[in-house]
């Protein structure tokens, strides 16, 4: 089921994400290349584990996620739940 941008901001937005484009964005910094890596296989495990995946662009110390559902068209529970999940890594 989709949630409302009011809901998706009301659970997300104290926590640095942002919604646009019917998709929920933060950005992580970290002190090296390497640790921004590391970030990026644990996020790869816990995506495995919810069987839901976000898009991960991979730059200089920044990892900048970005999670939807292609299936529903727009951001869901599952998705929210993700979110929650990467940041506790």
């Amino acid at each position: 089921m989709l949630i409302s941008p009011e809901e998706i901001n009301k659970s997300l937005s104290s926590r640095g994400w942002q919604y646009s484009n019917k998709e929920i964005l933060k950005s992580y910094k970290f002190d090296t290349y390497m640790e921004g890596i590391e970030f990026v296989q644990k996020i790869a495990i816990l995506a495995e584990r919810h069987n839901h995946h976000p898009d991960i662009h991979i730059g200089w110390c920044k990892i900048d996620v970005s999670i939807t559902s292609h299936e529903m068209s727009g951001v869901t529970t599952k998705c929210v739940n993700l979110a929650t999940g990467i940041d506790l890594l």
